[in-house]
This record gives C-alpha cells, sequence and structure tokens, in this order.
C-alpha cells in the first residue's frame, strides 16, 4: 500500500525536490496527522528519522487566521496577475514580481467579512442543532 499523500509529499520534498538543503521549513496546520509520526507510520524507521531529521516543522495556530490571509493574497495575485495565458516561466516570474511590488507599495489591507457576531450566531446554531439531535 502506497503512503498517504501527505506523506510522500515530504518525502518527494526531502528526497528529490531539495535533497542537498541542510533543513527545510515546512508550515502545516494543525492536523492530527501532520506529526512525525506520521511518517513513521507512512515509511520504515530509517527512512522516516531521515525525513524528520531535515524538517522543522512549523505548525499554524488552532484558531489562527493568517493562512486565510495567504489565501486571500494568492486569490489576488491569480484574478489579478495570472488570470491570462503567460507564455514563459520568465514573463510569469517578472510579471508575479511587478504584481508583488505594486500589492506590497499599495499596503492593501485584509478587509474580513466574518465578524465576532457571525461567529456566535454560528456556534448557537451548531449548539442549538446538536440540541435537537440529542432529544
Amino acid at each position: 500500500m502506497p503512503p498517504p499523500p501527505g506523506a510522500e509529499g515530504v518525502r518527494r520534498l526531502v528526497e528529490e525536490d531539495f535533497p542537498e538543503a541542510e533543513r527545510i521549513t515546512l508550515v502545516i496546520d494543525n492536523l492530527s496527522t501532520h506529526t512525525g509520526a506520521s511518517l513513521y507510520k507512512a515509511f520504515p524507521a530509517p527512512q522516516a528519522h531521515r525525513l524528520l531529521e531535515k524538517l522543522d516543522m512549523v505548525y499554524t495556530p488552532k484558531h489562527g487566521s493568517w493562512l486565510n490571509m495567504a489565501e486571500i493574497e494568492l486569490s489576488a495575485m491569480s484574478r489579478q496577475c495570472l488570470n491570462r495565458r503567460l507564455p514563459d516561466l520568465d514573463t510569469v516570474r517578472r510579471e508575479t514580481a511587478a504584481w508583488t511590488s505594486r500589492r506590497n507599495a499599495s499596503g492593501t489591507p485584509v478587509r474580513w467579512r466574518f465578524t465576532t457576531q457571525d461567529a456566535r450566531i454560528l456556534v448557537q446554531d451548531q449548539v442549538l442543532h446538536a440540541l435537537q439531535i440529542c432529544q
């Protein structure tokens, strides 16, 4: 049975994409399977140990929102910069560098649409739904 896609992705990153790297910082969420133990489940112990020796695993906050901000920025770049055919990788690099410079210079803030009040309503709805199921 092949290893899970996440474990295989880590293996490929360490062994194939960056084999000469001394350390690789891997930013991942707090999903219960995103641990060193999952590599030991997927690969023989010596291989899992070698993979983990190269990794600095940095976990996003459990209830953090910075990843959402990154996703928002990537979405904006896709819509504003990469929404057309670009002829080659050099053009992609130039266009994304120019877009990034303009975006950073503009200081565009992230405008959250999900408010504390929205969260309270969502939690209240979930609690009421759970209570209805229990009755």
